[in-house]
């Protein structure tokens, strides 16, 4: 059997993760801005300049000290929370369409612990069809999702910077003919 062969019943996608740049940038600026309230208000506490461009005696350890301290510890612990998904990759993996064997596989990792391997398999008779979800506005969402005749919806694409409609719906539409599904949402 040739390549071509084997692509043509053999369509997989792969899943980015948690290790996208712009989970990166706000591991980055969580970090710094965390460490900057935390020094201030631990500066405020001992009257002592630990940040030579804060004139800590000008704060007073209550109540502005203990927020700073407060504000600084929320923002290093979300800091270290997503640097810890980055490292796990969570959510990444792969969606694979097998029209040999009739079998949809969606793989994605998860925490680590004992469902740290997420498994999804649905046989091509189980498939309803391919819908296709954009919501515009401050929070935008373009989502692929297979449909299952059981009223089941299980999204396709990854959690990332919405894509243009055009490749969004080209994806769409070409997935719902490579498994000969109808297409909603268009």
């Amino acid at each position: 059997m040739s390549s071509k062969d084997i692509e043509s019943l053999l369509k997989r996608d792969i899943v980015v993760g948690s290790r996208r740049v712009s989970n990166y940038f706000w591991t980055i600026i969580l970090l710094l801005g965390g460490l900057g309230f935390l020094l201030a208000g631990i500066s405020s506490y001992f009257q002592k300049n630990l940040i030579s461009f804060i004139n800590s005696e000008q704060l007073s350890f209550l109540p502005q000290g203990v927020v700073m301290t407060f504000y600084g510890v929320i923002a290093i612990s979300l800091s270290f929370y997503i640097a810890l998904t980055i490292f796990w990759d969570v959510g990444s993996g792969y969606n694979e369409f097998d029209k040999e064997n009739e079998l949809v596989r969606i793989v994605r990792r998860g925490f680590p612990g004992k469902n740290r391997k997420i498994l999804l398999v649905y046989q091509f008779r189980n498939l309803k069809s391919i819908k296709l979800n954009i919501q515009e506005g401050l929070n935008p969402k373009r989502i692929i999702y297979l449909c299952t005749k059981d009223q089941r919806e299980i999204p396709l694409t990854s959690v990332e910077q919405p894509r243009s409609l055009e490749i969004l719906e080209n994806d769409a539409s070409e997935l719902a003919r490579f498994l000969n599904i109808n297409l909603e949402g268009i």
